[in-house]
């Protein structure tokens, strides 16, 4: 079968790509002035959740890129070119992670992450480099590794993703069938390499902030929360390319099924993932896994925390309501209803990811910082600020190659997809 005229030449370019760039800019600018109004530490630790958030999500384009490779998928030729656009924005948000890898260096080493400061004091009253549990990790945690390491990350997702893009480009011109052979061989070491990374770059720069905290499912966690925001920026997209007319005629409802489904499935997989860490922890009552629940149920007082309710908020946002609304056909298949549980997923990863990071801050009682604080307004402004710049750079990339991959193998069978 072949492809619509209009999908045989370069996609016009979006009005809006300069506006996203102004946006991220002065998100970037305000979450900066943050630091007068409340303080370096403060700021710095919502400028980490903000970058986390778009982090994962181009992460989970990538992986998605990888396993539509490696299962030689149909379907996912659809939305796949968009998420290759998406990888764009590794090479600035590594420019954007440097904020806070030189205010570590040269303001303050604990600025984020205490065990980068031995003198810094631990509720136990005694300092990080007299604490046995640091002494044993810390050929792992020093602030040398972790900068070698976070650009190791960086230089691993964008040779990944100049593999991946120069390969589905080029075969727009040539339709050489080696590219797509390239892209399968970048799959079959691109996963376990991605996952390894992945799974490191969440124990460094999520995990280690309170770094006497065991678990064995936080890569897992993260790789969950990566694919689930990838889908759902997927279905956004979906939705903004038919409003556009780029997609008229391309999109079938089975295409919504499968991105659908896909989305369901990985909601089952956070819930699993989550509640076994949960339960293991509960059931073996070892303080030095649960301190790190405890400290987001209740305060040291014993009174009831903030964060307890943003634990339930996550539960039943994360898990029991796009699970109980993703099992209805219609809800997966008409966009005006996959639409806002695609946003809702969003906004519970980011929520999630405000519960991982900021009850690291403390107060002089050794109480996370509540959740409805000023804080927000800085999450807010990071999250703007780091997303304008990936939009941005989505948007720039978007021109520069056909709609779809149009000498695809798979090509006709995604254009006559059925479930």
């Amino acid at each position: 079968m072949s492809t619509p005229v209009a999908h045989l030449s370069l996609p016009a370019a979006p009005a809006a790509t300069g506006k996203f760039l102004a946006a991220g800019l002065v998100g970037l600018a305000l979450t900066a002035a943050g630091v007068a109004v409340s303080g370096a530490q403060q700021v710095a630790y919502a400028y980490l959740v903000g970058f986390s958030f778009w982090t994962a999500i181009a992460i989970g384009m990538m992986m998605l890129i990888l396993i539509h490779h490696i299962f030689d998928a149909s379907w996912s030729v659809l939305i796949r070119r968009q998420f290759e656009h998406g990888l764009a924005s590794f090479k600035w948000l590594a420019i954007l992670f440097l904020p806070l890898l030189l205010g570590s260096w040269f303001y303050q080493r604990d600025l984020v992450w205490p065990w980068m400061n031995l003198e810094h004091v631990l509720h136990s009253g005694h300092t990080v480099g007299h604490d046995i549990l640091y002494t044993k990790k810390s050929s792992f945690l020093n602030l040398t590794m972790f900068t070698g390491m976070t650009v190791a990350f960086f230089l691993i997702w964008m040779w990944l993703s100049a593999r991946l893009r120069k390969a589905s480009f080029s075969q727009d011109t040539d339709g050489d069938l080696n590219w797509t052979h390239m892209s399968r061989r970048t799959a079959a070491f691109g996963i376990p390499l991605l996952a390894v990374s992945l799974s490191l770059a969440a124990i460094y720069w999520i995990k280690s902030l309170e770094y006497t905290w065991f678990s064995t499912m936080y890569g897992v966690w993260f790789f969950a929360n990566c694919v689930r925001g990838a889908l759902a920026v997927g279905i956004l997209i979906m939705l903004w390319l038919i409003a556009r007319g780029d997609y008229q005629g391309v999109v079938n409802k089975n295409h919504f099924y499968s991105i659908g489904l896909l989305t369901f499935a990985f909601t089952v997989f956070w819930a699993y993932v989550t509640f076994s860490q949960y339960f293991l922890i509960w059931n073996a009552n070892v303080p030095e896994e649960t301190f790190w629940y405890n400290l987001r149920e209740v305060n040291a007082d014993g009174s009831p925390s903030q964060w307890k309710w943003v634990g339930l908020l996550i539960l039943f946002g994360h898990f029991v309501v796009p699970f109980l609304y993703l099992l209805s056909y219609k809800h997966k298949v008409t966009p005006s209803k996959i639409r806002p549980i695609a946003i809702w997923i969003l906004a519970i990863i980011l929520v999630d990811l405000c519960y991982n990071i900021l009850p690291a801050l403390k107060d002089e009682h050794h109480n996370p910082l509540p959740f409805l604080s000023l804080n927000l307004l800085w999450i807010l402004t990071s999250v703007v600020g780091v997303g304008g710049v990936c939009i941005w750079s989505y948007l720039k990339s978007f021109p520069t190659a056909k709609l779809l991959p149009i000498r695809d193998p798979r090509i006709g069978e995604c254009l006559t997809y059925h479930e």
